[in-house]
């Protein structure tokens, strides 16, 4: 009977050793899906603020260029 109880314990552990290991896995595969996911957005994201800063700051050299030539004449 002990061994019959160690056998059926050793496959009940193993079978519940490689679940764990496949959900790690597929929780793995999910969370580096989400994570590239989100890094494209956030580079978007970061594109087209730095392209609206860089057109703002285009436009404030803009502005104070004709003040510093009234100012050198």
């Amino acid at each position: 009977m002990g061994y019959v109880l160690r056998v059926r314990l050793a496959s009940f552990f193993t079978g519940a050793a490689v679940a764990s290991a496949g959900g790690l896995y597929f929780l793995q595969k999910d969370y580096k899906t989400a994570h590239l996911a989100i890094s494209q957005q956030v580079s978007s994201l970061y594109e087209s603020l730095e392209g609206r800063v860089s057109a703002l700051e285009k436009l404030k050299n803009e502005a104070e260029a004709p003040k510093q030539v009234e100012a050198a004449e």
